[in-house]
This record gives C-alpha cells, structure tokens and sequence, in this order.
C-alpha cells in the first residue's frame, strides 16, 4: 500500500515549496492584490452575464390551421363624429362584418382633444308613444307595434321597428338611405340629431376584434357602410359633407398578445390629410410568433411590417376611410429565452482563474528578478 502512495505522491503536479524558502517581496503583495481585484471584477461580470437571459431566435414553417387572429386598435379621428364612424371587416373567405359593436368603445372629443363622453358603440335614444304603423296610423292601444320599412320589405309581414333595422332592410336592397330625416324610426330614437348634436367634435375609437386567421381587411369608414358589387357605399349621405377629413392618429395597434421586445411600426404614427380626399390605406404583412420565457411560460402573437399608401378620390372610386389590409406570412418565428449553460460559465471562471494566476505570476517574476539585477549592478558599482 506504502509503494502505491509513493507513486501517487510522485505523480504530483503541484510539489510544495518548505516555508523557509519563500521569499514575500511588496511589489508581489501589489500584484497579489491587484490580480484579486481583478479576478473579482471579472468574475462578476460572468456571473452577471450567466444571470442574464438570451433570446434565442428559430424560423419555422407555420403549420397551424383554424386559428383566429386578435387585433388590438386605438386610433384617433380629430375631425370625424363618433356617430357616423363605423368599423367593418371582411377576409378573402368570404366572411363580411358591417357596423361592428361588439368590444368596441368611442369616445367624443372637443377640438382641443378632451374627452366629452366615453359610450358602447350603439345610439339608443328614448322613444316617444304613439309611433307610426306599417299601414300608415299611429300606434293604437292594445296594438302590436309593426313599423314600416319604407318600401324594403322582404315580405307582407316584414317589420321594421327601428332605425337599424330600416338600415338594414336598405342594405339587404342594395339601396342608400339618402334621407334619414324621413325615416319615422331614425326621428323617434334621435339619430339624426345626434348626428347633428355632434358637428365639429371628433372621435377614438378602440377595442378588439377577433378574426379569422387568413388575408383580411378592416376599415374605419365615414358612414355605416355595405357592401354592393364589391365596392362600399355609405348610407348617410344626407348627413355627410362632401369631403372628409379622415386624420387621425393610430394609438396603438397590435395583433395579439405583447411580450418583450415586441415593436409595433404604426403605434403613435400620425397621419395629416392634406388637399385631396380619399382613402388611406396601410397594407400589413403579419409575421405569426411564439415566444417562450425563461420559466417556460408561452406567449403566441404576432408581429408585423407595414407600408402606406394613399388613394385619390379623384383617381377614382374612393370612400373615405382607413383601411387596414392584413396579410398572413407561412413563415413562423420562434423566440427562447435561455440561460448560458453552467458548464461553460463554470469553463470561464476557471479560464479567469488560471490566466490572471499565470500573467500575475510572470509580471511578478519579472519585477523580483528586475529588482535583483538592479541590486546587483549597485553592489558591483559600490566595491569599484
């Protein structure tokens, strides 16, 4: 056993120098301190750099079918009334929605940008008694209430008992409500003086909107809007003036859920129309995205770039609005955040052990040795 431990002995790296022999200099204590120093200061710059997550980027295919897609709007309209501001959105499947209420909130703002009432989406107004019959008399007691839809009607026992439902008996015709101020129903709920009530104010507009998960549009357009051999027509002309001014500012808009780092382009832009009328257009290609934190958690978004483009009336058929036009890209994006592996901070805390040592030990030999000769050639110079 004693011949194993004398070659395991003699197998030693690291032999030890009998404290007799050292020779402690103040120039090594300097060098000792100051490799300390700046052990320690790397040291923490790798722990605070292992600490540190990294996100780590992947392209994939996007594979994924029969999702929906949320869209996230705040956008401003200084110069449009809330009441004939309306949303609309259809995709390349087909699928069409006109005057969207749900999840959506306006609110009326004066010219300095104060908000003056803040209301769902909807009109609502109080309703006088006695209102007029499909056969053309007043309400009578016991009488079951039955309006006219002006000459829209489907069928002999078709109703029309408000102003949205006159609406969109017109729509369903494929004809404008050219004069609203005629319409029994629009009088009784107050639309056309609300309309009225609200000139020179402006509008924002903002909630979501959850759509198929395919190339699309949504717009804000001047007017509630339908839709007639694919070219959108507005059904308040007797209210609306000739011209537009459809500025506005886009508050936020965002489709999906926001994680870190996540850069929406339109966020905050302004947009100022200028002499000509039209339509301004922003045509978006939408980048679906999946980012995964450190604890595992997983978010799915999307991010997306934009151009713009604006559209003349003049050029030709042109309705005032914004319009949004979204495409989806095949291509998927896949973020991680990762921690450097503990092996490889461990790899260069050792690295920033053993080069400091070595440097310290070579500067500190050069200066003991420096200093010896030095001592020397002084003794030799003295005897002489």
């Amino acid at each position: 056993m004693d011949k194993v431990f004398n070659k395991l002995r003699n197998l030693d790296a690291y032999p030890k120098v009998n404290e007799d022999f050292y020779n402690r200099t103040l120039a090594g204590g300097v060098v000792t301190v100051v490799s300390a120093a700046v052990m320690l200061f790397l040291f923490i710059s790798e722990l605070r750099l292992y600490l540190y997550t990294v996100t780590e980027s992947k392209l994939l295919v996007d594979t994924s079918r029969g999702e929906t897609l949320n869209i996230n709007f705040d956008v401003t309209f200084p110069a449009v009334r809330c009441s004939i501001l309306s949303l609309d959105t259809m995709d390349i499947s087909g699928e069409r929605h006109h005057d969207i209420l749900h999840n959506i909130m306006k609110q009326r703002i004066d010219a300095n940008g104060k908000v003056i009432e803040a209301r769902k989406e909807g009109i609502g107004a109080p309703k006088i008694e006695r209102p007029l019959q499909k056969h053309g008399g007043r309400l009578e007691h016991d009488e079951k209430y039955c309006g006219s839809c002006f000459g829209a009607e489907e069928s002999d026992d078709h109703c029309c008992n408000n102003c949205e439902e006159v609406r969109e008996a017109y729509r369903k015709k494929g004809w404008a409500l050219t004069n609203i101020d005629l319409i029994d129903q629009c009088q009784r709920e107050g639309f056309v003086q609300k309309v009225k009530d609200e000139e020179g104010e402006g509008c924002n507009i903002h909630g979501s909107l959850e759509v198929n998960k395919v190339a699309g549009n949504f717009h804000f357009a001047t007017g509630q809007s339908f839709l007639q051999s694919a070219i959108f027509l507005t059904d308040l002309l007797a209210l609306q003036d000739n011209h537009y001014n459809i500025s506005h500012q886009i508050n936020k808009l965002s489709f999906g859920h926001h994680y870190p780092g996540l850069v929406n382009p339109l966020d905050g832009i302004k947009w100022v129309q200028g002499n000509d009328h039209g339509m301004c257009q922003y045509f978006i290609k939408v980048v679906p995205t999946v980012y995964t934190d450190i604890r595992g958690r997983v978010i799915h978004s999307n991010q997306y770039s934009v151009t713009e483009h604006f559209k003349s009336s003049e050029l030709g058929a042109a309705v005032p609005g914004v319009f949004f036009f979204y495409d989806i890209s095949p291509i998927k994006v896949n973020f991680k955040e990762e921690h450097i592996p503990f092996l490889h901070f461990l790899t260069n805390i050792c690295a920033i052990i053993g080069g400091i040592f070595t440097i310290a030990g070579i500067v500190d030999s050069s200066i003991y040795y420096g200093q010896k000769t030095i001592k020397k050639k002084m003794e030799i110079g003295k005897y002489r």
